[in-house]
């Protein structure tokens, strides 16, 4: 049996043949479920992102999961075989390891990709398609996604719009709980500022948008973590004055924060201190704002230049993490190579142990017949040596009728070390 990776990603794929081969959690778990009863393909586990769908199996035919990719999303599987990659035992944990960790991300080091390897590998053990032997795999590849994101750079620099806003809202505010931020606008890039920000633990968000169902729709996202108000657009300017943070995006052809409002809020806060975020183009905050105490203003251009600077750090920091990760899956192969030679071991010693009893029973029940102690031992003796030897024997002739010699010499110095081993004085 073989541990394998085979699927798709953005490198390798269009996002037609994404769509096509992705699953959602519903379908997933169903055929999971009706896989566990196949005796062929019963330990996997697929993770199914807007990125990658990919296949973690441990089976003796890749083959067959293939197809089975292919058929459950109804297409050909000839469509899918110039556009899959395949990896095999190491490789495979590698690959593994670098996905959970962030490192073939198409944003490199992006924290979202652990979360969804986890959930799938919790549908799969919902549907019993976890051997233990899989499980272990995947414990091991979270706890290598750990170490890369504690022990390098990897993930530490905000690489996109939403997360660098929220990483800067923490560089000017100390305590995250304290904050009261708004969205104006609740589109893509604003959805994601609102979600970060709620992730790192902030009080409460405004939103703020023209159309109050696309508003109902991000508090529902957001409302599990965080305290969540929607205010009506046409009251953005009375309202300016709750929030800490402002993260402004809506695609207006005119600005939509004027400085006389900024000027009005801050009287209203008392002259503390806010931070205005303008992610339009054109922009929707008057840029003179920048000039009144207490107004931290950004804009787009200045985020880029950070996130470009961040993303540098980044891919020097993947260099550090990449060998992490190959260290790492090292060490899994090793220990799984050492717990099969112990299943080995035990085996054969097993069958050591059997022989010995039956060569003992032999002997006392000659004994018991009147023959001579002392002759019967050292017969007793011959009889286990030559058996428990012959094994070794039959290795060693093997070996070296091999056309590989390294097989034969690492069994003649093995036994030569032991012999060795075995003249040494004893103190």
């Amino acid at each position: 049996m073989s541990f394998f990776a085979l699927g798709v990603n953005h490198q390798t794929a269009s996002v037609e043949l994404r769509e096509k081969v992705a699953f959602n959690p519903e379908k997933l778990s169903a055929l999971l479920a009706e896989q566990s009863q196949h005796p062929e393909l019963n330990d996997m586990v697929v993770v199914s992102t807007c990125n990658r769908t990919e296949i973690y199996a441990i089976s003796d035919n890749v083959d067959l999961v293939l197809n089975w990719l292919a058929q459950k999303n109804g297409i050909d599987v000839r469509q899918l075989q110039n556009h899959v990659y395949r990896y095999e035992n190491a490789q495979a944990v590698t690959h593994l390891m670098r996905v959970a960790s962030g490192l073939d991300s198409l944003m490199l080091g992006e924290p979202q990709i652990l979360g969804q390897v986890k959930t799938a590998l919790s549908l799969a053990k919902e549907a019993h398609t976890v051997s233990p032997n899989l499980n272990r795999i995947f414990e091991y590849a979270f706890y290598a996604a750990k170490r890369v994101r504690s022990e390098t750079a990897v993930g530490s620099h905000a690489v996109s719009m939403g997360y660098a806003v929220a990483q800067l809202a923490l560089q000017v505010f100390s305590k995250p709980e304290k904050l009261t931020v708004m969205v104006v606008a609740a589109g893509e890039m604003n959805s994601l500022v609102a979600k970060h920000l709620a992730e790192m633990g902030v009080g409460k968000i405004l939103i703020c948008n023209r159309t109050r169902a696309r508003a109902e729709t991000l508090a529902q996202e957001i409302a599990h973590r965080v305290e969540v108000e929607i205010i009506d657009f046409n009251q953005l300017a009375d309202n300016l004055y709750r929030a800490d943070v402002i993260s402004s995006c809506t695609g207006s052809l005119h600005q939509v924060i004027s400085f006389a409002d900024v000027k009005t809020a801050l009287k209203k806060r008392r002259y503390q201190q806010i931070l205005l975020v303008d992610l339009a183009v054109p922009r929707d905050i008057d840029p003179k704002v920048e000039k009144l105490d207490g107004v931290y203003l950004y804009g787009v251009d200045d985020l880029q230049s950070v996130i470009d600077e961040n993303l540098a750090q980044r891919r020097q920091a993947a260099v550090e993490a990449e060998l992490m990760v190959n260290q790492l899956a090292t060490e899994l192969i090793t220990q799984q190579k050492v717990n099969m030679a112990g299943e080995t071991i035990y085996a054969y010693r097993d069958f050591g142990e059997q022989l010995r009893e039956e060569e003992l029973a032999l002997a006392m029940q000659r004994i018991a017949k009147g023959e001579q102690a002392e002759t019967v031992m050292a017969e007793f003796a011959y009889r286990l040596t030559q058996k428990l030897l012959h094994p070794t024997s039959m290795l060693l002739r093997e070996a070296a009728k091999s056309e590989d010699p390294s097989h034969f010499e690492l069994i003649e110095q093995t036994l030569h070390d032991v012999m060795a081993y075995r003249r040494k004085p004893k103190h």
